[in-house]
C-alpha cells in the first residue's frame, strides 16, 4: 500500500534494518501487539540501509499485506544514524518510537516508555542495565566513551543509552532542523532539552547474525559524537602546544647551564631521537584533531544529500533529499 499524503498518526516506529532477514518476521508481531495496544492509527516504518540478505524482500511482503507497513530502501548503506534520520524525515507520528531492527532491544518495553511519556515527558529513552551477549572489549569501550563523552561536552548527554527511545514530534520536528552531516541523534536530543526521562532494561544478546559495527566505525561514532558536541579537543591542543613549548624551554635552559656552569654538554643521539619522536607525536596528534573539525565542516560545505532512496511505499518520499 502506497501512502499519498502526509496524514498524522497517533504512533509512528522507526526501525533501521541491516541484513535483519532472519528477526524481521518476529520483530514484526512483536512491535505490532505493543503498538495496537497503545493506538489504534500507527504506522511502522522500516529503513532497509542496504542490508546484504533477502531483508528488503521481507519488508515488500510486510507491506503488502498490512496497511501500517511502510519501507524504505536506501541505495545503499548509508549507515544507522542516517537511516533513522530518513525515518524521522517521513513518519507522520504523534509520537515517534526508535528502535534497532536486530531485536536486542525488547518492543514490550515501549509500553513503559510510553506511559511515562503520558506523565508530560517529551523524550523517554531506554537505559541499559546489562549487555548480554557483548564482549568484555565492547562493554569496556562502550561505558569508557559515554563517561569520556560527559565530561567532554557541556549539555547532559545519558550514558549507558542507545537510540532506543520514544520522542514527541516537536522534538522531531527540530531534529529536522538540524542539517550536519555528521550525525549523532542521542547528543543532538540531548542538546534539545525538553523534559527527559528514562526506563531501565536488560539489553538482550543477539538471535542471529553479529552486529555490524565494526571498530572502525565504533570509532568514528565516537569520534562523531565528541566533535559534534564539544570543542575540548581543540583546547587540548592548544594546551598541549603551551607545555612542550614550556618543556622544552626548561631543557634549553638547563642545557645552557650545564655547559657554562658544570662545564657538562649534554650530548647524545638517543635523547635527541627521544625529544624529537615525543615531539612529532604530539603534533600528530594536533593535526590529526584539527582534521576531524575541519572534515566536518568541509562535509556540511558540499552538502550532498544525506541518504538516496531508490525504492519506497511512501510516495511523498520520492521528493525528499536532506
Amino acid at each position: 500500500m502506497n501512502r499519498e499524503d502526509k496524514k498524522e498518526v497517533d504512533l509512528s516506529v522507526v526501525i533501521p534494518v541491516y541484513s535483519e532477514e532472519l528477526v524481521i518476521d518476529e520483530l514484526y508481531n512483536r512491535l505490532s501487539r505493543v503498538a495496537s495496544k497503545i493506538a489504534s492509527n500507527y504506522e511502522l516504518i522500516f529503513v532497509n540501509d542496504g542490508s546484504k540478505d533477502n531483508s528488503l524482500a521481507s519488508l515488500i511482503r510486510l507491506a503488502r499485506n498490512d496497511n501500517k507497513v511502510y519501507f524504505i530502501n536506501f541505495s545503499r548503506n548509508f549507515g544507522h544514524q542516517i537511516a533513522v534520520t530518513a525515518g524521522l524525515d517521513l513518519c507522520c507520528g504523534k509520537t515517534i518510537v526508535i528502535i534497532d531492527g536486530d531485536l536486542q532491544d525488547p518492543p514490550e518495553l515501549i509500553e513503559e516508555m510510553f506511559a511515562k511519556y503520558k506523565e508530560g515527558f517529551e523524550v523517554v529513552y531506554a537505559r541499559r542495565t546489562e549487555r548480554n551477549g557483548e564482549s568484555w572489549f565492547k562493554k569496556i569501550t562502550a561505558k569508557l566513551f559515554y563517561r569520556i563523552l560527559r565530561k567532554s561536552t557541556n549539555i547532559e548527554i545519558p550514558i549507558d543509552t542507545g537510540d532506543f527511545r520514544l520522542i514527541d514530534k516537536r522534538v522531531a520536528d527540530y531534529l529536522k532542523l538540524m542539517p550536519e552531516q555528521n550525525k549523532f541523534l542521542r547528543g543532538q536530543i540531548a542538546w534539545l532539552g525538553f523534559r527527559q526521562t528514562h526506563v531501565l532494561f536488560t539489553r538482550e544478546k543477539r538471535k542471529f547474525g553479529k552486529s555490524g559495527y565494526s571498530v572502525t566505525q565504533m570509532l568514528r561514532f565516537a569520534m562523531d559524537g565528541i566533535t559534534g558536541f564539544s570543542d575540548k579537543p581543540l583546547s587540548l591542543v592548544t594546551r598541549s602546544g603551551f607545555f612542550i613549548s614550556f618543556l622544552s624551554f626548561i631543557i634549553i635552559l638547563y642545557a645552557i647551564y650545564s655547559h657554562y656552569f658544570l662545564n657538562r654538554t649534554i650530548t647524545g643521539w638517543t635523547s635527541l631521537i627521544i625529544s624529537s619522536m615525543f615531539v612529532g607525536g604530539i603534533q600528530l596528534i594536533s593535526i590529526g584533531i584539527i582534521g576531524e573539525y575541519i572534515s566536518r565542516i568541509n562535509k556540511n560545505v558540499i552538502n550532498r544529500p544525506l541518504y538516496i532512496i531508490e525504492s519506497t511505499n511512501i510516495k511523498s518520499s520520492i521528493q525528499v533529499l536532506k
